[in-house]
């Protein structure tokens, strides 16, 4: 994956149904409470991969390993 390439959500409990195109590549650190619970200790965690994806003029901020690439981008 790549700045440029058109992506999609793989299944995931948000509910966005556009394409949207990877603007930017970053890691952070991403609690998964229905993998590790309520409770955040963020010192447990390593960061992961994310991605900027712009749809319909508005970007959000994704993990990558939620993303699918449907278009390879330049």
């Amino acid at each position: 994956m790549k700045p440029g390439d058109m992506v999609k959500l793989k299944n995931t409990p948000i509910k966005i149904t556009q394409a949207g195109i990877v603007v930017r590549l970053f890691e952070k650190k991403c609690w998964r409470s229905d993998m590790l619970g309520p409770r955040i200790d963020w010192d447990t965690i390593e960061p992961e991969p994310h991605a900027d994806i712009m749809i319909k003029g508005n970007v959000i901020s994704i993990p990558v390993a939620d993303l699918e690439v449907i278009n390879e981008g330049w």
